[in-house]
């Protein structure tokens, strides 16, 4: 039962994980040829920090997604739920709260996906800044020539 409703929770995350980095990607798309252009570091800093935080809610959402489950099967208050959830997603496992043995294969699912979503993220986060710098290049290059 445990395989099954962990395969299920991967289904759930890889979806709310992909739909949310497409949506963001296709706003970068908008936002990054257009509004940077000649707009400073200042406005990239800012750009920066709002697909940060963006990203942020966006493993939460996954994270409360496990916790739902675990406060449903595993535990009787939402505060052990989520933070068994999240010290589990991000693979900090501290072992103070630990699942019911019926249960502990969603432990290590959960944390191979948190893995694989958090690198997921950073690789958007360092698409985004190598764009901002090789933008930022181009300019002073251009600049320097003139």
């Amino acid at each position: 039962m445990a395989f099954i409703l962990g395969c299920a929770l991967t289904v759930l995350t890889l979806l709310v994980q992909t739909a949310g980095i497409t949506a963001l990607i296709e706003w970068l798309r908008r936002v990054v040829p257009g509004e940077l252009r000649y707009q400073g570091m200042a406005h990239a800093a800012t750009l920066v920090m709002r697909t940060t935080i963006a990203l942020l809610v966006l493993q939460g959402l996954s994270i409360l997604l496990w916790a739902g489950c675990y406060r449903w099967f595993c535990f009787s208050s939402w505060a052990s739920a989520f933070y068994f959830s999240g010290s589990t997603y991000s693979t900090v496992g501290y072992g103070d709260v630990v699942l019911p043995p019926q249960w502990r294969t969603l432990g290590p699912m959960e944390s191979i996906l948190g893995v694989l979503m958090c690198g997921l993220s950073v690789s958007l986060l360092f698409a985004l800044i190598n764009r901002l710098v090789s933008q930022e290049d181009g300019r002073t290059a251009h600049h320097g020539r003139g």
